[in-house]
């Protein structure tokens, strides 16, 4: 099984300790965002835990933990992009973060780390010629540390239109643009471009279309084939392979503008000074009315190695 943590909140910048603490406990309780008395257990035992997939702005919290996660395959995604404190209010600055990479890349190796870009919009202060020498310049500097660069444009959802509400569409003509010359910048530094939920426009450039957390990118980190069960996309647009978030929404505190997991900084305040590290809810307690459900898991490794992947 595959075990998320990235789509409602980046759990290694600020919940590392609590991380920590329920791969020690073996479990995890995860609320239904639709159902909050509704509550999902999952075994965190590497047993039937095949890989994890982290999601984040700022791994460095999780370095003292890593030892934990030895008995587990990985694949991180780590977000840099060249937006600053106006637009990203809490991402540590870019030259660490991206230093944090290269050392979150000497740990886990280059199959199982990706670099997002991402999402990307464009303004007077972040125009087209200035995304492209940003990327030019974060490409050189992960050269080695990754082979694969996912971009986005992006999408105006509620809370982004709400909380973001200058932000506007990016032209096809400039997704154009910044598909052909990222492609032209991946191929010179070994990485592969991976639109996410982009389509098939920008495959033209030799963009791969496929998805970004495919069975094929987990299967390469792992080094082992996994027998999946079909699984329906949460959107029609992604080809992604998602499976069993740990997180919950409205929890982030890089409370970054364009975020489509935050409804409102006031609540994600108050939902972070309810976050005890020894609970195994990731927000609070157990309350009365909660019903607990065991989730169903198991194993999806072939533990035969395959040196094809």
């Amino acid at each position: 099984m595959i075990i998320n943590t990235g789509q409602r909140t980046d759990i290694p910048a600020f919940y590392a300790t609590w991380f920590a603490n329920r791969l020690k406990a073996g479990f995890v309780l995860v609320r239904n965002p639709y159902n909050p008395q509704s509550i999902s257990r999952y075994n965190l035992s590497p047993d039937v835990v095949d890989i994890i997939g982290f999601c984040t702005k700022n791994p460095e919290p999780m370095f003292e933990y890593m030892h934990l996660l030895r008995p587990y395959g990985q694949f991180w995604y780590v977000t840099i992009t060249p937006y600053g404190r106006e637009i990203e209010p809490h991402v540590p600055g870019k030259l660490q973060v991206l230093e944090n990479f290269k050392r979150l890349s000497e740990s886990v190796g280059p199959d199982c780390i990706g670099w997002r870009y991402d999402p990307i919009f464009i303004s007077d202060s972040y125009p087209v010629e200035r995304h492209i020498r940003a990327f030019s310049y974060m490409a050189k500097a992960l050269e080695g540390y990754t082979k694969t660069a996912v971009i986005s444009f992006i999408d105006l959802y509620g809370k982004t239109r709400r909380n973001f509400p200058e932000v506007r569409p990016v032209s096809l003509e400039d997704q154009l643009t910044l598909g052909k010359a990222f492609a032209d910048i991946c191929s010179a530094y070994d990485m592969t471009l991976r639109p996410c939920a982009e389509g098939q426009v920008l495959a033209q450039f030799g963009a791969d279309c496929s998805g970004c957390m495919t069975i094929p990118m987990y299967e390469k980190a792992l080094g082992v084939r996994l027998h999946v069960p079909k699984k329906v996309p949460a959107r029609s647009e992604c080809a992604c392979y998602l499976s069993g978030d740990i997180g919950q929404y409205n929890t982030c505190g890089h409370l970054c503008r364009y975020c489509y997991a935050n409804a409102d900084p006031d609540l994600v305040t108050a939902n972070m000074r309810s976050h005890d590290p020894e609970s195994p809810l990731l927000i609070g307690h157990l309350m009365p009315g909660d019903t607990v459900h065991e989730t169903k898991q198991e194993s999806w490794t072939d533990r035969q190695i395959m040196f094809d992947l």
